[in-house]
Order: structure tokens, then C-alpha cells, then sequence
């Protein structure tokens, strides 16, 4: 598992399990920068190295995501397909908005079930 601190607390936390799945979970409350999300991307990028993955983002208890973190977050990195996991109707405003406006370098898909987006990650 790999972790980004911010000083005071962990942002986030990434790890690849066994079966080649990515999970990245964000910290309960954060309100995501340009420099977090570069921080996130280039840890996924070097835990896959030249191998890419599917990619589940726990984003339930986040608070906010700036744009620079959704331009960010729309360039390509080793992660196949990406499912934005959220439960609340504000989680799926913020990926229904990123979504919408951003062009997006690998099929990603927002889920309220966590088994669902397992589901359609497996996919391939």
C-alpha cells in the first residue's frame, strides 16, 4: 500500500491487490488539488510500471475536486478502465461533471455499488 501525506493527515491511499486490481481511496473530507491528483497519478503510474490496470477510485467522502485536479485526472496513466465509487447524490455531481467536460483517455464509469463497478472493471 502506498500513502501521500499531507503533514497532518494521509490524503489518500493506493494499493494493487493480488488479482491486478488498483484501489485508490481518497481521505474522508478532502478537497482534492492540482497537486494532490498529480501526486495520486504518478504513484499509480509507478506501482504499474509498464503494465496497466484497472482502477476502482473511493471518492465517497471526498468534499471537492478543483479543475486543475480534473484536467489532472483526464490525462492518461497506467489505469485501464476507472470506476468512480461515490455514494451520495454531491459524488455524483462532481463525476457526472467530470464526466461531461472532460475528454477522458480510458473508459471510466461512476457507481453507487461497490460490486457493480467491481463487475464492470473485470470486464476486459
Amino acid at each position: 500500500m502506498n500513502s501521500n501525506s499531507t503533514g497532518r493527515n494521509t490524503l489518500f491511499n493506493l494499493e494493487l491487490d493480488a488479482d491486478g486490481l488498483l484501489r485508490l481511496t481518497w481521505a474522508r473530507d478532502a478537497s482534492i488539488t492540482e497537486a494532490d491528483a498529480e501526486a495520486a497519478m504518478a504513484q499509480v503510474n509507478v506501482l504499474c510500471g509498464d503494465s496497466r490496470h484497472p482502477m476502482i477510485v473511493d471518492m465517497a467522502t471526498t468534499s471537492d475536486v478543483s479543475r486543475g485536479a480534473r484536467a489532472v485526472f483526464g490525462r492518461p496513466c497506467q489505469a485501464s478502465r476507472i470506476a468512480l465509487l461515490g455514494a451520495s447524490p454531491v459524488d455524483r455531481v462532481i463525476a457526472n461533471f467530470f464526466l461531461g467536460l472532460n475528454k477522458l483517455p480510458c473508459p471510466t464509469k461512476f457507481f453507487t455499488s461497490e460490486a457493480e463497478a467491481l463487475s464492470w472493471l473485470r470486464l476486459r
